[in-house]
C-alpha cells in the first residue's frame, strides 16, 4: 500500500499514523518547508505542495499511489488536486484503488437539533461548507469515472492531543457561551485516522458520518474539562452578547444531532465515542498537551 495524504495537517498526520506499518508507505504534503520537517520529525515523509503546481516528486509519488486521501480545503477556486489534475488523476495515478476526501458536517446546514444520517438532504449555510458540497461531488465522480471506490468523510468538530477543552483552560482562553438546546458533536482526531484506515482497508466507498455518539451542549464540554482538571470553570455567557468571529458565530448557525450509525452496523468501534472519556483520557494520560 502506497498512501499519499494531501494536506497532511492535524487530521492528515493522525491518518498517517493509522496506516504507518512494515508493508505500507505514507506520504504527506505540506506547504511550508517547516511544515514538512515537523511531519519528518514523527516519520512520516513529506512534500511541499502549494496548491498551485505538481512539481516532478509529487508527481514520482503519485504515480505509486495506491490510497489516496484529500484533506486540503478547497477555497473559493475550488479543490486543488481536482483543478490541477482533473481529467489526468488516471494518467497520474494509474495504480489508485481508493479515494478518500475528509468533508465536514457543516454541509447538512441547520436541522433544529434533530436527529440526521447519511440519507438527510444537505442544505449548506455558509460558503466553505457549499465548497465542500462541490469537492465532495466532484472526487465521487472521479471515483464513479475510474471505478475506484470513494469514501467521503464528513466530519464533526475535531479534538485531540494539544487541541481540546483543556488546553483552553489553561491557556485561559475557554469560554461557556450558552445558546439554549444548541447542540454540537465531535470527533476524537485519532479516530478519523481509525475509520479511514477501517474503509481503505475494505475498499469501501460512498458518504459516512464519522462523528461521536453523544451531540452535547458545547459548555458542558467546558465544565467537564474544568472538572477533570480541578479548577473553576469560567462563568456562563450568553451567546447572543459574546463577541465572535464570523466563522465562530457562524457554527452557533447550524444545530443538528449527528448519528454515526452507518459507519458502527458496518463493523467500526470507536475509541472515543463520547466526550467525557475521551477527556479523562487526554488529562490522565498527559496527552491532552500535544
Amino acid at each position: 500500500m502506497h498512501t499519499m495524504i494531501f494536506g497532511c495537517g492535524y487530521s492528515g498526520t493522525a491518518i498517517a499514523n493509522s496506516f504507518s506499518g512494515p508493508d505500507h508507505a505514507v506520504v504527506g504534503t505540506t506547504r511550508s518547508e517547516e511544515k514538512r520537517a515537523a511531519l519528518e520529525s514523527q516519520a512520516i515523509r513529506g512534500l511541499i505542495f502549494d496548491g498551485e503546481r505538481l512539481d516532478p516528486s509529487l508527481l514520482e509519488d503519485m504515480a505509486q499511489t495506491t490510497h489516496l486521501v484529500q484533506s486540503i480545503a478547497p477555497g473559493q477556486a475550488g479543490d486543488p488536486l481536482i483543478r490541477l489534475a482533473d481529467g489526468r488523476i488516471a494518467t497520474l495515478m494509474p495504480k489508485l484503488e481508493w479515494i478518500g476526501y475528509l468533508s465536514t458536517v457543516g454541509v447538512y446546514g441547520d436541522h433544529r437539533g434533530a436527529w440526521i444520517d447519511e440519507e438527510t438532504s444537505i442544505r449548506p449555510v455558509s460558503a466553505r461548507s457549499v465548497e465542500r458540497v462541490a469537492a465532495e461531488d466532484g472526487w465521487m465522480e472521479i471515483g464513479a469515472t475510474l471505478g475506484v471506490p470513494t469514501a467521503i468523510l464528513r466530519l464533526s468538530g475535531i479534538y485531540g492531543p494539544g487541541r481540546n477543552g483543556l488546553c483552553n483552560l489553561d491557556r485561559g482562553t475557554a469560554r461557556r457561551l450558552v445558546k439554549p438546546d444548541q447542540v454540537f458533536n465531535r470527533i476524537r482526531v485519532e479516530d478519523i485516522g481509525a475509520a479511514s484506515l477501517f474503509l481503505s482497508e475494505r475498499g469501501l466507498g460512498g458518504i459516512y458520518n464519522v462523528t461521536d455518539d453523544e451531540p452535547a451542549p458545547p459548555q458542558d464540554v467546558v465544565a467537564e474539562a474544568a472538572r477533570l482538571m480541578g479548577v473553576e470553570p469560567p462563568p456562563e455567557m450568553p451567546f447572543e452578547t459574546a463577541e465572535l468571529s464570523p466563522m465562530a458565530r457562524s457554527f452557533y448557525g447550524e444545530n443538528k444531532r449527528v448519528s454515526n450509525a452507518k459507519l458502527k452496523a458496518l463493523g467500526f468501534r470507536f475509541g472515543y465515542p463520547e466526550y467525557r472519556m475521551s477527556l479523562a483520557q487526554l488529562w490522565s494520560s498527559g496527552l491532552w498537551r500535544g
